[in-house]
């Protein structure tokens, strides 16, 4: 069964903020219109099939109440943020933690890992 859906999206990608309109076949895109650049077809074809975004958040090293800061070093599929974010509140790293440190490889997973965005000394 043909399964046709039409996106709309504005493309992030340079200043121009191109509304795109993506046509979905059979869960892949099918045509691509209002992109102004090659820079938007990329955009479009990846954020109407599979969105994907870089999670940022905050965690607490084991024995501190104060929290440090870390991210996704790449995209992580957007459906699985919320996931991700319950792992960085259940797992408490030991100190001290520097910046670039891997605090948790392939989350749940995916090819992600999380980094400390800081150093963290308690």
């Amino acid at each position: 069964m043909n399964s046709a859906i039409t996106k709309h999206l504005i493309c992030i990608n340079c200043p121009l903020g191109c509304r795109l309109t993506v046509s979905l076949q059979d869960g892949q895109m099918a045509s691509l219109d209002g992109n102004g650049c090659g820079r938007g077809a990329r955009y479009a074809a990846q954020e109407a099939v599979q969105p994907m975004r870089v999670l940022t958040g905050l965690m607490k090293a084991e024995g501190c109440r104060r929290p440090f800061a870390v991210r996704s070093d790449r995209a992580i599929p957007k459906e699985l943020l919320l996931q991700c974010a319950a792992e960085l509140k259940r797992i408490h790293p030991k100190p001290p933690i520097a910046a670039g440190d891997v605090i948790i490889p392939h989350i749940l997973g995916t090819n992600a890992s999380i980094i400390a965005t800081q150093n963290f000394d308690n």
